[in-house]
């Protein structure tokens, strides 16, 4: 026991990032315990000032991210793999592919999987010659498509020339490249991307277990309570660290291959219980309409202009999520991509994620759609975010088994997520080390553990300040910075790689 002490207590003494940010984590929290009201209310305000006057911003660095991603790959540069062009991936392509898409979206898409296809049909945001069911599809792929992976593809292909070509440590202050050598700058850059990871995370495992308890509730007509809420969040965070303490091949990969298998079962079966020639067709429509369409959707110009108030609820919310992640899940899939070349990296990210979200909100979003059609009036069944899923899936047979697998699958995204992310902050306060030690995996783990529960017990106390809501909104805040450094990467990256003669 005292050996172990000694190592954790020198693991905080020798990693001064490690100190900080615990530091800051635990100084936040106490601020948030005594001041709930005030945090929330100093949040709410800052994060609308955060959308109304940098939201434009965000769709110009939106569309940038997609043509510098396109542009690199396309590039001469394209060809050169990471580690050299002797340099062979670590993980198959399918392993690959699964743990890059548990990291970068996970639950999320269970969680809008109906919602968000069906609100868009019933609200259509813009009018165009598409049907109201060809644009609530064009407008859930554009939210979930490109975009957001060419944030994610941004930061990992900058994270992963640093780290591979150039041997750096992985930590985003290296991405800052020849731009700055301030220890103090490039260490707030590096705190921020913690403290940023740790709130996404918290925000993720307070929404997930939401879901998932109010699954429960819905599937067993019983009111699961606070405890219940507790044990899921415990067990998550278990299960990560068991699955982080295994390491890359022999926890994480393994985790996220099962759970890209049991969605594309759920996926499957969704198929053939629809409408297939419809479902392709819709798909087909959309992606058309959604390429044909991307420059002006993205820029909100013309007739597909949504007003500010829908853009400031919808794209600037989700472009500020995507961003305040792209550091820790760039981090990560640049950490599983070497070996491969920046064209395959690159493309990777932006296409085949992109290609599978938009053939599973085509196949619920139709399916959800013709539902409605058939009941002949719609009393927002798919309104709710948390139940909308359950409620589908009780239209469709055997809803005892899909419900019990989506209430799986929600637990081991989760997980998923969990185990990437302490894996990144292991990394991080670990110096940079790709194979960090197991004892800042388990420090984090068990940090992970303690904000949750904290956050999970003050909603619980002060339901009448949604705690939940304000660290997603905190995230949106957090996401500025890192919108902006993104500009400041990418330059980096050019400069660097033409220096290096590549």
């Amino acid at each position: 026991m005292r050996s172990y002490i000694l190592k954790f207590s020198t693991s905080f003494r020798d990693h001064p990032l490690l100190c900080i940010s615990f530091g800051f984590l635990l100084l936040f929290s106490s601020f948030v315990l005594f001041n709930t009201e005030g945090f929330y209310n100093t949040i709410e305000v800052a994060s609308i000032w955060v959308r109304t006057w940098f939201g434009p911003f965000y769709l110009y660095l939106g569309l940038f991210c997609i043509i510098f991603i396109l542009g690199v790959a396309i590039s001469p540069l394209g060809k050169q793999r990471l580690g050299g062009n002797s340099a062979t991936p670590e993980f198959s392509r399918w392993a690959w592919i699964a743990m890059l898409y548990s990291a970068g979206m996970g639950a999320g898409i269970l969680l809008r999987a109906v919602q968000e296809p069906v609100y868009m049909q019933q609200h259509p945001p813009i009018s165009t010659e598409a049907t109201s069911e060809i644009l609530a599809l064009q407008y859930t792929f554009y939210q979930w498509g490109f975009t957001a992976w060419a944030f994610y593809g941004l930061f990992a292909v900058v994270i992963g020339y640093y780290l591979y070509d150039l041997n750096r440590p992985v930590l985003t202050s290296e991405a800052l490249g020849g731009f700055t050598q301030n220890l103090w700058v490039r260490g707030l850059v590096d705190v921020l991307t913690i403290i940023t990871t740790v709130f996404g995370l918290m925000g993720a495992i307070g929404l997930g277990t939401t879901q998932i308890t109010g699954g429960l509730s819905h599937v067993f007509e019983t009111n699961f309570g606070i405890s219940s809420i507790l044990f899921l969040v415990l067990l998550i965070v278990l299960l990560a660290f068991i699955s982080v303490w295994r390491g890359m091949h022999k926890g994480i990969k393994l985790l996220s291959t099962l759970n890209i298998t049991l969605t594309l079962a759920i996926l499957l079966f969704v198929v053939t219980q629809s409408d297939l020639p419809l479902v392709l067709k819709q798909f087909g429509l959309a992606c058309y309409y959604y390429v044909r369409e991307l420059f002006q959707l993205s820029l909100a110009l013309g007739n597909h202009d949504p007003g500010e108030a829908f853009l400031t609820d919808w794209t600037y919310y989700y472009w500020a999520f995507w961003i305040a992640w792209a550091p820790f899940t760039g981090i990560f899939i640049a950490r599983i991509s070497r070996g491969r070349s920046f064209r395959e990296l690159l493309f990777g990210v932006l296409l085949i994620p992109s290609l599978g979200t938009f053939i599973w909100f085509a196949v619920f979003g139709t399916h959800a759609m013709e539902l409605i059609e058939s009941w002949g009036s719609y009393n927002n069944e798919f309104g709710n975010v948390f139940s909308s899923i359950f409620i589908f899936f009780e239209q469709l047979p055997l809803p005892e088994v899909t419900n019990t697998l989506t209430i799986f699958l929600l637990i081991s995204f989760l997980v998923t997520s969990v185990d990437s992310a302490v894996f990144v902050l292991s990394m991080f306060t670990d110096k940079g080390n790709v194979q960090p030690k197991k004892q800042h995996r388990l420090i984090w783990s068990a940090g992970i553990a303690l904000f949750s529960v904290v956050l999970v017990l003050l909603g619980n106390v002060k339901p009448e300040t949604n705690v939940l809501v304000a660290l997603q909104k905190l995230l949106i805040i957090t996401s500025l910075p890192f919108a902006l450094l993104m500009c400041v990467i990418a330059i980096g990256f050019l400069r660097a790689s033409r220096k290096n003669g590549q």
